[in-house]
């Protein structure tokens, strides 16, 4: 028996078990969509594409699974394209379907045209332009394949609309075999035991980790080789909730905006252990005097990136659990305290820190959220000084439980993203924390959240400004503001009642106190509008040219 291939697309995304898609109609993909409508698989209808992209990616992120979306040809298209790239930055596994004008007008400039596959050639792990309707199903298994081994990433396939009306007989294949794409697991048994050496002897050593100990699901084994070895550990920003945020050995995140002890011990240490983390400018600062004391071992699935901005000198291509796995397996138990002597000392010289009094500060709200919610929540953000304030101040409990942008830094992703989060983990609380400029960027989804009856908690930092860009320009423009003063704002809490959703407003650290609680404990969505100090800066901060020992309070 033949069936249209839009129809094939539906089954084999059953055969992937694939429980919900995000996504957005038109004319391209309306074969697509006409398949779906016998099919069990959840739709989430968004208000805009790219809610559809970055839902599946807070999907993705939340669950561990792929994320699917689907959008039309041209502009549904092109509107998921900044998606595509946070997942790529971030390698969150996504499988994005687009519709596209019929085979016989791609290149004639047709109406709602567009090449997406060239688009997003440099932000997808791979994309396919189907051209064979046959090919279908064993292109939609690669396509997982591809975007959930290795180092995670988006995968795009683009489906003429002819081709997704055109009969074929379907089969799906079990197995995928893709000759050039062999993504290496297993670390190279003497190199491991080179940097099992290296530990033993390290006197200094810090255990750096990033985004790749949550794709590995590596957690209890990094937790496992610290407590070990007595070595602390900071993240990357990617890399928060891999590591207990209240565990005595934890340095909070470095970098940037990373606590002085997490920056001071990296800068002094003798052995730095990279596990799943790329190294990034917003980590190392100053190249020349980022670690100038310590041996690098550097543990990542990625080849390209070992190497690629710090010199390493024990490099361990493969997947940081298995590789961790055999490290424990051949570490010495080190029982030395006063490196940690040292680390701790720092930490009380150079707490995080903030001025309570006066006007409320976001730093308040997010101690309270942490105190409320006992770090157990699963926390999404937007973009902002709001972001940094929640890796500060949240201590993360749960593997896998911040979803935010990390290498793009995209506005906008955060309420989509929780939505995808929420919808992906019923009956997990998710909280967003965002600020009151990427809030409006896709503040539609309030329609999404209420038609999917999503009990999302979401906090808006109100500050009445583009906080982190009115930081920037206090410190590199001489605190020439332009651009990022918000005239005109809109009720926030009446906005929620429009779209049926509960309302706060907080003013004062009172307020917080009493009505805080009340809001998270609200069985529905609810949305919490606290105006904050706008002077407020993110604090401390490394700047541009320096080292992360030199971190400032502006």
């Amino acid at each position: 028996m033949e069936i249209t291939a839009a129809e094939a697309l539906v089954k084999c995304l059953e055969k992937e078990q694939v429980e919900v898609i995000f996504g957005y109609p038109g004319g391209a993909i309306l074969p697509v969509y006409d398949a779906f409508f016998h099919s069990t698989i959840k739709h989430v209808l968004v208000r805009h594409e790219q809610g559809a992209v970055h839902a599946a990616d807070g999907y993705a992120r939340a669950t561990g699974r792929v994320g699917v979306c689907v959008a039309t040809s041209g502009p549904g298209a092109t509107n998921l394209v900044t998606g595509i790239a946070n997942a790529y930055m971030d390698s969150v596994p996504l499988v994005v379907f687009t519709g596209q004008v019929p085979t016989s007008q791609v290149g004639t400039d047709s109406f709602q045209e567009v090449d997406i596959t060239g688009i997003t050639m440099p932000i997808t792990k791979h994309n396919y332009l189907v051209k064979d309707a046959s090919q279908l199903p064993r292109i939609i298994k690669s396509a997982f394949h591809i975007a959930s081994t290795g180092r995670p990433g988006p995968v795009l396939i683009d489906l003429p609309k002819d081709v997704a009306q055109t009969m074929i007989k379907f089969q799906y294949p079990r197995t995928v075999q893709l000759r050039g794409y062999k993504p290496n697991y297993k670390g190279h048994p003497n190199k491991i035991v080179e940097a099992a050496r290296l530990i033993t002897r390290a006197q200094r050593p810090v255990i750096y980790a990033g985004g790749g100990i949550l794709n590995g699901g590596a957690s209890e084994e990094l937790l496992a080789l610290a407590e070990a070895i007595n070595a602390p550990v900071t993240n990357t920003f990617m890399g928060l909730s891999s590591f207990p945020g209240d565990h005595p050995l934890f340095l909070g995140m470095l970098g940037l905006h990373g606590t002085r002890a997490a920056n001071l011990a990296v800068t002094n240490c003798d052995l730095l252990i990279a596990l799943g983390a790329r190294f990034d400018d917003r980590v190392t600062g100053k190249l020349a005097e980022f670690a100038p004391q310590a041996g690098v071992v550097h543990v990542d699935i990625d080849p390209a990136e070992i190497g690629k901005n710090v010199q390493v000198h024990v490099p361990i291509v493969g997947d940081v659990k298995l590789v961790l796995k055999e490290l424990l397996a051949r570490v010495e138990k080190r029982n030395d305290t006063s490196w940690l002597d040292q680390i701790q000392a720092w930490k009380e010289q150079y707490p995080l820190h903030y001025d309570p009094e006066g006007k409320l500060k976001p730093q308040y709200v997010i101690e309270k959220l942490n105190e409320i919610t006992g770090g157990n929540a699963m926390v999404a953000t937007d973009v902002g000084q709001h972001q940094m304030w929640v890796a500060q101040y949240y201590r993360f409990k749960r593997p896998g439980s911040l979803i935010s942008s990390g290498g793009l830094g995209t506005m906008g992703f955060g309420l989509p993203a929780a939505m995808g989060a929420q919808v992906g983990m019923p009956e997990q609380q998710v909280v967003l924390v965002v600020g009151d400029g990427g809030f409006q960027m896709t503040m539609q989804e309030l329609a999404t959240v209420v038609e999917q009856e999503l009990p999302l908690k979401m906090i808006i930092m109100n500050n009445h400004t583009l906080g982190m860009v009115r930081q920037l320009q206090q410190l590199y423009c001489d605190s020439r503001y332009m651009a990022v003063n918000f005239k005109f704002l809109p009720d926030f809490e009446v906005l929620a009642k429009a779209y049926g959703i509960k309302g706060y407003t907080l003013r004062t650290n009172e307020e917080v106190d009493k009505l805080l609680p009340e809001a998270l404990a609200q069985p529905g969505a609810v949305l919490i509008n606290c105006i904050v100090d706008a002077d407020e800066n993110v604090n401390p901060t490394v700047m541009a040219g320096k080292s992360i020992s030199e971190a400032i309070d502006c």
